[in-house]
């Protein structure tokens, strides 16, 4: 019935049929968040792209193995090994200790993958957790001749590696010092990157470890080698996560990773693409970026931008602004308004989940499941069908179709908390005879879904 699964490898440049190393289990891991700071909606747009990649795994059929690392040390500003561990940049902003930071936004990023309806890593490794297994990596690499020493710490040689720089095609002659990462006149090469840091002698830092090397921490790409091949071997099925980490990032874990073993790091190498606004990437470093509890203030829910983020192919740069993610709002609610009056549901129409798997199967073509579902709800097909069969297609979607359906009518019924504010600020405005202002707020009001009418009693809100 199902089409094989293929998926676009980043290593290869091309879609590719799909094969486990062992038999219906898949190793997968996912580069988690550096926690210093509150996600942004475009670090989110990749964590909801790999819930798809997992979803999809485990609806093949594939028991997954899913692990997703937590930076909570090592990582600086710059990817030239330079500049503020951003961990102690975050405890300086706001005067704590950085491991009170680290479980701060740690749990606030969490509640944010659940809100999304993102299912959780089976295994959380934090970087700190495993300090030991990244000097024993450092070892190995040195006992082979892939390191150096210079006076800020011990640098991986990329020139001792044939291949180096294969997942991000770099034209290594062709790079210029300073273009890539910052100059640094001890580094032999432009590509050499930090194994382990020493720390500065002129202060102590909150994070260090004592190593045979000198007092001080790991790089950052140090950790994913570390711990995706402690708790998945080597090699492992899959590797995920944004594209801004091929260039250096994946780069330098592959690197470490294949000369420490000599043998593939991951077989599958997937990357999301980049969320956008006003045509530039959203990032941290500007200081200004847009969090789910930003979202949450204007009054979305944060299923809307799970919806919204499933409208683009997880490989294509997704544009946000405020109304297309009102029109994900409104398309949302249109979908929970058309099963209200379902009846319960009883089997899946096979043709549609045909498709469904068609689309899925195809490198995580979820516009396509998006278009399709908008097929069913409108065809004549008789309500408990549909209804089984969009139960099939949020196993995927992850929209919680079934939760909607089962809420109670006083749960359907219930006006949340911004609409009614909105009615009270129409009312006033009638009351002060503002006309227009009553218009823009009755205009507010039904773009979010719900109708206002004028009683003698004052108004009367319904969902639409």
């Amino acid at each position: 019935m199902n089409k094989k699964l293929r998926l676009y490898n980043t290593l290869t440049r091309k879609k590719e049929g799909f094969k486990e190393i062992n038999d219906m289990k898949v190793g997968l891991y996912t580069c988690g968040p550096t926690v210093y700071n509150f996600a942004h909606i475009g670090n989110l747009r990749t964590y909801i792209f790999e819930d798809v990649l997992r979803r999809v795994l485990e609806y093949n059929g594939y028991k997954v193995n899913h692990v997703m690392n937590i930076t909570d040390v090592g990582h600086l500003t710059s990817d030239a090994d330079e500049g503020e561990d951003k961990m102690e940049k975050g405890a300086a902003r706001e005067k704590k200790s950085v491991w009170d930071i680290a479980k701060e936004y740690e749990e606030t990023f969490f509640n944010d993958l659940e809100e999304l309806n993102i299912e959780m890593p089976h295994a959380k490794p934090k970087a700190t957790d495993h300090i030991t297994d990244q000097m024993e990596l450092i070892q190995k690499l040195e006992e082979k001749g892939f390191t150096y020493k210079t006076s800020d710490g011990i640098y991986f040689d990329t020139s001792k590696l044939k291949d180096y720089g294969k997942l991000a095609k770099l034209d290594i002659a062709g790079l210029e010092e300073g273009a890539r990462v910052e100059k640094n006149p001890e580094k032999k090469n432009v590509t050499d990157f930090a194994l382990w840091k020493f720390s500065p002698k002129d202060s102590k830092r909150e994070m260090e470890w004592d190593s045979p090397w000198g007092t001080g921490f790991p790089g950052w790409h140090l950790e994913c080698s570390a711990m995706s091949t402690k708790f998945l071997g080597q090699p492992f099925d899959i590797h995920a996560g944004g594209v801004d980490h091929v260039p250096v990032h994946h780069t330098n874990e592959i690197a470490q990773s294949e000369a420490a073993a000599d043998k593939a790091m991951a077989n599958y190498w997937l990357h999301g693409e980049f969320l956008i606004m006003d045509k530039a990437k959203m990032a941290k470093s500007k200081g200004e970026f847009v969090t789910l509890d930003v979202l949450k203030e204007k009054g979305f829910h944060p299923l809307t931008y799970r919806y919204f983020c499933l409208g683009a192919h997880y490989r294509k740069k997704l544009n946000f602004s405020w109304r297309a993610l009102e029109g994900a709002e409104n398309a949302l609610k249109k979908l929970y308004a058309a099963i209200y009056d379902y009846d319960d549901p009883t089997e899946v129409d096979t043709t549609y989940k045909e498709k469904f798997v068609a689309h899925i199967n195809n490198d995580l073509d979820m516009p396509g499941v998006l278009a399709l579902m908008w097929e069913l709800v409108k065809s004549d097909m008789e309500s408990s069908k549909k209804l089984a069969t969009l139960y099939e297609f949020d196993k995927v979607l992850g929209l919680s179709i079934r939760d909607e359906f089962e809420k109670d009518e006083e749960e359907k019924a219930e006006i949340p908390d911004t609409i009614i504010t909105l009615a009270e600020q129409r009312q006033m405005a009638r009351d002060e005879k503002e006309w227009n202002a009553a218009d823009d707020l009755r205009i507010q009001i039904e773009k979010k879904g719900y109708s206002i009418e004028d009683t003698k009693d004052g108004w009367d809100l319904k969902k639409k």
